[in-house]
């Protein structure tokens, strides 16, 4: 019996467990929607923007480990779904987009709401298609999603003709995916194992440096076993986080340009470095030439084409994460040394580091600091929320202050970084896993690039938090103006223009709730948990000043950092000189 095109690619989603589905309709996709309206197994997720979607999709995909999925329709449908795919790429986010196009003999053409969305997300999808003819839509689909969760996952579109959704064929469900030039390697060279077996045994001051791939992978318990068996210090790059328990005593924390003092120092000073499931990128590394001058570097990475990109690397492993890291602790086991005795003096002096320089802020009684906010959450939710983050100062702030004992609990744009991921991600996510507490912590600019989502938010009633912290600012763009602009602040000042952001959540008809004083945080954040059926805007009115520390300069080396203190120092002088 033949079923339509659209028919077919509903079919198609549910054989692939697709549960959650966000999107937006026009014209050249009505085949689709309207077989959406008698659908029973699928919920189609109404969003008020294309880009939210993708960017909820997303969410979705981080939080539940499933890949996201999203329907737009062509021409700006399809073009507004852009940012949100180079988010999804960067950070290597299973997504799989369907965009509608105009019938295949008017492509080309100029028709109208055409665009050529194929060639403009090639750059930025792991791989596209255009499907010319529905006998190739069932094949079509099921590869695009193998591509898109396998080897190092990532996004992949699917653009669809209108005629090809109207058209009809047999629906025939391919079961197994073949596909000659894609076969990623999923174990490790033994040689290269037990070659990183060995230099894990030489190394005296050995550091993991552990990224997002440790997640994809879902390699966290490996990760762990491996840094206890060999008591090696851990640390997370942005998209790491909640790759390694942040309350473990192995923990460093995030490294890089907002880094801590302690990871930062440990990598300059370590003799071995064991890159896992990370690119080296380029607000990690700070200047390439000078990046842990002194150690031997080791990278784990399913991507061959990741490895040696960005910094040298002296023994490449290509392979899953957590196959790799199996067989490498079942190598150092056979060893049997005494790890606590050969790395003491090492841990030691990261001990030291800690307690010489944590990471803390300046408490003030009579205004709020953002870290104050942060680490309230933090408290309230007893680390056990998923934190989802816009980009900016909000994000490093809730990097620093909340400590991530699981995966999967931080959600963040970390290569492209996308303002107006947090909140529609956190829509996602609060689909993905609806039994759990979804902060997006936000910055009053970043919140207002999809605040449109309070919409979809109250519409399907759910009680995703907005904690804004409010500072009148474009609050890392002012910061970079403030230490490398001579205070000239251009175009960074939003407090004039900034709506009261409690109405804005009242008239789509979410709650909303405002703290101005320190002592009214707590209470602001423990009445947000109590509203169980909507959304909720927490405005935190914060120090406009304050900073986020430690900070690496452009172009400077890693341990290169700027503190509070120094900066308070060099005000101090130009007092005396004034």
């Amino acid at each position: 019996m033949k079923k339509s095109g659209a028919e077919i690619l509903i079919e198609c989603l549910k054989k692939e467990g697709v549960k959650h589905v966000f999107g937006y309709p026009g014209g050249v996709v009505l085949n689709i929607f309207d077989i959406l309206y008698d659908e029973k197994d699928l919920q189609l997720i109404l969003t008020r923007h294309e880009q939210a979607a993708v960017h909820a999709a997303d969410g979705y995909a981080r939080a539940s480990g499933k890949p996201g999925v999203a329907i737009v329709t062509s021409g700006p449908g399809a073009t507004n779904t852009v940012t949100g795919i180079a988010t999804a790429s960067m950070d290597s986010i299973p997504l799989v987009v369907f965009s509608g196009q105009v019938p295949t003999l008017l492509i080309g053409n100029d028709a109208f709401q055409e665009a050529d969305i194929v060639g403009i997300t090639r750059p930025c999808t792991k791989h596209n298609f255009l499907v010319k003819d529905v006998k190739d839509l069932a094949k079509t689909v099921r590869e695009a999603f193998h591509i898109a969760c396998t080897g190092r996952p990532g996004p992949v579109l699917i653009d669809l003709p209108k005629d090809v959704t109207a058209g009809s064929t047999e629906f025939i469900w391919p079961e197994e995916v073949k596909i000659r030039s894609y076969n990623p390697t999923y174990h490790g060279n033994k040689y290269m194992i037990n070659q990183a077996a060995q230099m894990i045994l030489q190394a005296k001051k050995p550091v993991i440096m552990a990224g997002g791939g440790v997640i994809l992978s879902g390699a966290s318990k490996e990760l762990k076993e491996l840094a206890e068996l060999a008591k090696i210090p851990v640390t997370m790059t942005l998209m790491g986080l909640g790759g390694f328990p942040g309350t473990n005593k192995l923990s460093m924390g995030m490294l890089g340009m907002h880094g801590t003092y302690y990871a930062n120092t440990a990598v300059q000073n370590a003799d071995l470095l064991i890159g896992i499931g990370v690119r080296f990128d380029d607000r990690v590394t700070g200047k390439t030439d000078e990046f842990a001058p002194n150690a031997k570097i080791m990278q784990i990475d399913i991507d061959p084409t990741s490895i040696r990109k960005n910094v040298r690397v002296d023994l490449p492993v290509v392979g899953d994460v957590k196959n790799v890291l199996r067989d490498l602790i079942k190598a150092l086991k056979e060893s049997k040394e005494q790890w606590g005795a050969i790395r003491s003096a090492w841990l030691k002096q990261i001990e030291h580091w800690k307690e010489e320089r944590p990471l803390s802020y300046r408490f003030d009684k009579n205004i709020i600091k953002p870290e104050f906010v942060v680490e309230k959450i933090y408290e309230v939710t007893r680390g056990e929320a998923i934190i989802c983050t816009e980009v900016g100062q909000n994000q490093m702030w809730a990097a620093q202050f909340y400590k991530y004992d699981h995966p999967r609990r931080w959600l963040s744009s970390g290569g492209l970084g996308t303002m107006g991921y947090g909140f529609p991600a956190a829509i996602g996510a609060q689909f993905a896993c609806p039994d759990k507490v979804v902060f997006d912590i936000a910055g009053d600019g970043s919140i207002q690039m999809n605040i449109q989502e309070l919409a979809t938010a109250v519409i399907n009633k759910l009680p995703v938090k907005v904690a804004i912290l409010n500072n009148g600012y474009l609050g890392m763009v002012r910061q970079w103006q403030e230490l490398f602009f001579k205070e000239r602040y251009s175009h960074t000042h939003l407090e004039t223009g900034n709506p009261d952001f409690v109405k804005v959540a009242e008239a789509y008809g979410a709650a909303g709730l405002r703290a101005t004083k320190p002592e009214e945080v707590e209470p602001v954040i423990k009445e947000s948990l109590k509203i169980k059926n909507r959304p909720v805007f927490l405005d935190f009115v914060v120090d406009w000043k304050e900073k986020v520390y430690p900070m690496v300069p452009a172009g400077a080396s890693i341990d290169q950092m700027i503190f509070e203190e120094e900066e308070k120092k060099e005000e101090k002088k130009l007092k005396a000189v004034k």
